[in-house]
């Protein structure tokens, strides 16, 4: 896909996460009568290591999509193999800020044969998100405030809105950390919010706001809904966007990523809300389709394809 459109800062996590497969039951190795005195190890005998953190998952798509997204992170020591990683697929690093005292952000995470998983997170260098300003960036045409250390959450937004950068607000599971007050500070700044489904809920506890509410301070509310598709309020209407069709199911995880990229390419082309939502859907479809977050490919001729196809079969759901 050909280059243009303007160039997006996507501030976020960069992560390492290490995915484990325990090939047994959870349940089988924990008595409910001991769970006050849990003592566990679990043998896995597959590992792997996946690049990961939203900042890093949302410029690989865009990099797909032909997009400039730059991530602005907070990195640590053990940095090198995924800046590494990042050039070799064209992905700007110049504004992932090295902390030396601290580990690049990691997930560990143990998955059994059901599904269930254990998850370990290490905050690590991202707990210094603050010190990267959205000043220290040029020529930024768009914005991207996702889950990162609480305190550069906040400072970036503030920074967007002062630099006059519209902005998506995407909290994800960052959400946690911010209370009903914070949360309005963020949507009245933001151009545009996006969340899943479960997110949106807790939105609305927090902050006592409804779509209305919400869609008066920003432009736009994008709601994901997993296999059931994704929904979008802007000028008092509801675009319903189905999921696209997949090949296999083989791992979610990265697919809101994935759909957010499809959503910024819309915003960069200035694409229509409905064009942008199918190639979010699509995106997410893509990603679902790869074992971990940045290791699905396409070629623009693949990925116009199965656009005209899914476009086409929504198009005639919808007569």
């Amino acid at each position: 896909m050909s280059s243009g459109g303007g160039r997006a800062l996507i501030c976020g996590s960069v992560a390492y996460d290490t995915i484990m497969v325990f090939t047994d039951r959870f349940a089988n190795h924990i008595l409910p009568d001991k769970i006050h005195m849990l003592n566990v190890s679990f043998l896995v005998p597959q590992m792997r290591r996946e690049f990961g953190g939203c900042a890093g998952n949302i410029a690989y798509n865009l990099r797909l999509l032909g997009d400039s997204g730059c991530p602005m992170a907070t990195v640590g020591s053990d940095f090198a193999p995924y800046r590494e990683w990042l050039t070799r697929v064209g992905v700007a690093t110049d504004h992932l800020r090295v902390i030396d005292a601290e580990l690049t952000a990691q997930a560990f995470i143990t998955t059994d044969i059901d599904d269930n998983q254990i998850t370990a997170f290490h905050p690590g260098a991202m707990q210094h998100s603050h010190l990267n300003r959205v000043a220290d960036a040029r020529g930024i045409t768009l914005g991207v405030v996702a889950p990162d250390g609480r305190e550069g959450m906040l400072a970036h937004a503030a920074q967007f809105a002062e630099a006059g950068i519209p902005f998506i607000f995407d909290p994800g599971q960052g959400l946690p950390m911010f209370g009903g007050d914070d949360l309005k500070g963020f949507i009245s700044r933001a151009r545009w919010v996006t969340l899943n489904d479960y997110e949106w809920q807790l939105v609305q506890q927090r902050t006592g706001w409804g779509v209305r509410e919400l869609t008066e301070r920003a432009e736009a509310l994008i709601v994901t809904r997993g296999a059931a598709g994704s929904s979008i309020y802007t000028g008092g209407e509801e675009l319903t966007i189905p999921s696209a069709p997949v090949s296999r199911v083989v791992d979610p995880t990265g697919c809101g990523d994935a759909y957010r990229a499809g959503l910024i390419h819309g915003l960069l082309r200035g694409l229509g809300w409905r064009a942008a939502g199918h190639i979010a859907s699509l995106m997410g479809a893509i990603k679902i389709e790869s074992r971990g977050t940045q290791n699905h490919r396409f070629t623009a001729g693949e990925f116009a394809d199965r656009l005209a196809g899914f476009q086409a079969a929504a198009s005639a759901t919808t007569r």
